[in-house]
């Protein structure tokens, strides 16, 4: 059941025509997002903040609106498979937690065109999870997790660097 991003909405009921004899599929991704949160050409910028967001610990109530790539390998040469796009929110107010809602949108290869919507609470911490709720493209009706590990943080210069292993169902 091939299918892409660019197709009508004939080819896209076709497509769900046929689904009750596609098979699922899982798919395994690994890549590294490059964020720059601060400085000249940041890809994370401050949106949004409340009142309390400066008196707070945890940073809570600011916002972010995020247009990071993601890349093969931990170097910022390395190749760009795509961008991670959308939001996150510092939302714990006792302990530093995040809301995250964004899509992994694949510009190359064999997901190009296709998207992945991550959308859940990111707890700060080294190791994380974070459901996958959907997807487009190649990954239409897509469900699973990514685990997530920071690799790098640098405050000053406003660098991170994420590791990501995806595991997704999709048809």
């Amino acid at each position: 059941m091939a299918h892409f991003a660019s197709e009508g909405a004939e080819e896209v009921a076709e497509w769900f025509d046929k689904l009750p004899y596609a098979k699922e599929k899982v798919t395994k991704l690994h890549f590294f997002m490059h964020d720059k949160f601060a400085g000249d050409n940041a890809a994370s910028v401050r949106v949004a903040h409340a009142n309390v967001t400066d008196k707070s610990p945890n940073f809570f109530g600011l916002v972010f609106i995020m247009d990071d790539p993601i890349r093969e390998g931990m170097k910022p040469s390395s190749k760009e498979l795509g961008r991670a796009q959308g939001l996150y929110a510092f939302s714990g107010q006792e302990k530093m937690s995040l809301l995250m809602a964004y899509n992994l949108v694949f510009t190359t290869g064999e997901y190009n065109g296709s998207t992945l919507t991550v959308l859940g609470r990111n707890p700060a911490m080294p190791h994380r999870e974070m459901p996958i709720v959907g997807g487009s493209g190649v990954f239409r009706l897509a469900r699973g997790a990514a685990s997530v590990r920071l690799r790098y943080l640098n405050n000053t210069t406003g660098k991170a660097l994420i590791e990501y292993n995806v595991v997704v169902i999709h048809y």
